[in-house]
């Protein structure tokens, strides 16, 4: 039995809501636009990316399983920290929040030097994104509007290899390159 590949559907959710909050992270709206990435994170962001995580599993790809649940799950708390604080948590547990999520993506990065190139062109992107909201919170802002600039790449790069996987898959043949996939050892 063949089971399709839920990583375009993950990466989609992922790509789409993390392109709306790094709108308003890199400062093109107010703040009433977090409402609709508030939705978008708990519809789309969170709950395609936990169902694209479970539905790694009986793949046995524990980097898509813990990758997709985990970011899925990053999507509901930050919605929910979000209506829960208002915006009135204090910048250092922020700051501390999205460090750990920092550190938690980086060695995910690592992990992904065993796969195609546009995936550790995600990672790495989001990394930077992580350190450099996490450094705005802590030291200079203009530090948190260059990390939801760096975070809309990340986006792109997102949307690219889920459009990639599925029209790749759909045609049979490479449409989208991705980079060649590393050799096991």
């Amino acid at each position: 039995m063949k089971f399709a590949n839920p990583a375009p559907l993950g990466l989609a959710g992922f790509a789409f809501t993390t392109w709306m909050l790094s709108m308003h992270n890199a400062g093109w709206f107010g703040g009433a636009d977090v409402d609709l990435v508030l939705a978008l994170a708990f519809a789309y962001g969170g709950s395609a990316q936990l169902l694209a995580g479970l539905l790694e599993y009986p793949r046995g790809n524990t980097f898509g399983l813990v990758a997709f649940v985990s970011y899925g799950a990053f999507w509901w708390s930050w919605a929910l920290f979000t209506m829960m604080f208002h915006g009135k948590a204090p910048g250092i547990f922020i700051g501390w929040y999205l460090f750990v999520w920092g550190v938690f993506t980086f060695y995910m990065w690592l992990a992904t030097f065993r796969a195609n190139k546009a995936l550790q062109l995600v990672f790495l992107a989001l990394w930077l994104t992580f350190v450099l909201l996490a450094l705005g919170v802590w030291f200079a802002p203009v530090l948190g509007t260059i990390g939801g600039y760096v975070g809309l790449v990340t986006a792109v790069l997102a949307f690219y290899l889920s459009a990639a996987e599925v029209i790749n898959e759909n045609y049979g043949r490479t449409v989208l390159p991705i980079g060649p996939y590393a050799s096991a050892v």
